[in-house]
């Protein structure tokens, strides 16, 4: 099974042999329960994750009742580009079946032109990283009000750069997401649990995403703040400065 985005289907050939060439070629850049390949194909830079093969029982379930997890994020993609929301873009997903079940799958985009992370905020904090905060809120705001919900927003997820002076966003691995249904402030909240920075970034972020949603500022921070605090401060995840 493969679905490739129209303004592809220049790379079809190159997509239809992906299954059987993923091992012997591309650039790995990410090896662990999933893979990660980089590749040049058709003047274009090309990222490529391979989704484990799925056990037994959510081989059933993923074959038969529920998208797989390249399917979902191939979707997501383009739901996400349609309504403004920086991801790379989408180019195919493939699936591989054998007698009916799920093996491997695969999505394909293109290489982000963003080359941060917003962990530099834990791992290489410099007091210039302060001026993304607010972009990141109206980043994040703005993706909630197209009825978007992430639910691992977290530093490894989102990556960031100054593009031509302006500091963009894009979000990745975002099979599992909700899509098409309004984000409440609470919602909201909640999402920005697992980010990982000092409480003063939240206060911060907290009065530029709710000018942005139209919500009361104070209400806003109480919450962001109650469920960062709540995540972080739970003992199993002691491991960081909330003050």
């Amino acid at each position: 099974m493969i679905e490739i985005n129209p303004k592809y289907n220049h790379l079809r050939t190159w997509l239809e042999a992906l299954p059987h060439t993923f091992s012997q070629t591309g650039e790995v850049i990410y090896d662990a329960r999933n893979q990660i390949r980089r590749f040049e194909e058709g003047g274009l830079i090309l990222c490529v994750k391979r989704f484990h093969q799925p056990h037994f029982l959510n081989r059933l379930i993923y074959s038969y009742f529920k998208r797989s997890k390249a399917r979902r994020s191939y979707e997501n993609g383009l739901y996400l580009l349609q309504h403004g929301v920086g991801t790379p873009e989408p180019i195919a997903y493939i699936e591989e079946k054998k007698w009916g079940f799920l093996g491997y799958s695969y999505l394909v985009t293109l290489q982000s032109r963003l080359t941060r992370l917003n962990r530099e905020f834990t791992l290489n904090y410099t007091p210039e990283l302060d001026a993304t905060i607010r972009p990141l809120a109206r980043f994040t705001a703005k993706m909630h009000d197209a009825g978007v919900l992430h639910y691992d927003y977290s530093p490894g997820n989102i990556l960031w750069d100054y593009v031509d002076g302006v500091c963009q966003f894009e979000v990745i691995d975002i099979n599992r997401m909700r899509v098409g249904r309004p984000v409440t402030m609470k919602e909201g909240a909640e999402s920005l649990r697992r980010i990982c920075a000092k409480s003063s970034f939240f206060v911060t972020f907290a009065d530029e995403y709710a000018q942005y949603r139209h919500f009361n500022r104070a209400e806003c921070e109480k919450w962001i703040l109650y469920y960062r605090n709540r995540f972080w401060k739970n003992g199993k995840k002691a491991r960081y400065d909330y003050e």
